[in-house]
């Protein structure tokens, strides 16, 4: 039975548009995996960034390696599942030079310390790894618009999001109206829900190709012209349940 609150939740709700793409990223920093379905628990995508490489000489609050120190750390390619565990979480990292290796073997921890130069270590957390919170959303028209500015095609997984939203409004940056208000996915007021918290604030990963790591200074140079350095908003899990491609999106203000 829905409950009273969710009723009156439906008779509140705003389509917004429609589940486009689905991304987890098993290894803070490294490349994505792009589902068609997905579990929302409460900390966020089921399997995503519940692994980082920790700078093991770093003694600050934030010692995560991430790509902004280590551009080429976004084209390590997480794949396998770990039919033991609990979540999809990977088997294996493909180096950028085509080579297969253990996720949690130390050749895996030796190359990218190589490249690093410096010593890193691989940690574990059961709770994900997350700067601002568990979930990143962005409306294509938002990214449709950045490339407009920048005068370059824009690959979806530069803004490294877990949802991206296909919209009716093709105005950008639409999402920052969305802030203190509540996305539910699926037919009716008790499918999966999220809040949203806040802009994304972008940094220079979104200039890095997600193919060959080159950066392109335009991608956050137009963001930062247009929008004040944010692209997409950051939310919060407020009802677990099932996301899915082509899944249908409604506001709750």
């Amino acid at each position: 039975m829905i409950s009273e609150i969710a009723v009156r939740e439906e008779s509140m709700m705003i389509k917004v548009g429609r589940v486009r793409e689905l991304f987890r990223y098993p290894v803070k920093s490294m490349a994505p995996v792009a589902i068609e379905t997905a579990f929302l628990g409460w900390h966020g995508v089921a399997g995503d960034r519940r692994f980082a490489f920790r700078r093991a000489e770093d003694t600050s609050g934030f010692p995560w390696l991430t790509a902004s120190r280590l551009p080429s750390l976004i084209r390590y390619q997480p794949f396998g599942v770990d039919i033991q565990a609990q979540e999809p979480i990977p088997t294996h990292v493909r180096t950028p030079e085509g080579v297969d290796v253990p996720l949690r073997g130390e050749e895996l921890c030796a190359d990218i310390a190589q490249r690093f130069g410096s010593t890193v270590e691989l940690m574990h957390l059961k709770h994900g790894i997350f700067d601002a919170a568990s979930i990143s959303v962005i409306a294509l028209a938002t990214i449709l618009g950045i490339e407009r500015a920048a005068g370059t095609q824009l690959d979806t997984r530069r803004f490294r999001p877990n949802i991206v939203l296909d919209t009716p409004d093709d105005q950008a940056f639409q999402e920052d109206s969305w802030v203190g208000a509540r996305l539910v996915f699926g037919d009716d007021a008790s499918g999966a829900a999220i809040n949203i918290t806040m802009p994304d604030e972008r940094c220079m990963m979104i200039n890095l190709d997600p193919e060959t790591a080159v950066q392109n200074p335009a991608i956050l140079r137009s963001v930062v012209n247009m929008n004040e350095h944010c692209a997409g908003v950051y939310a919060t899990v407020v009802r677990e349940g099932e996301l899915a491609v082509g899944q249908r999106v409604t506001l709750i203000r």
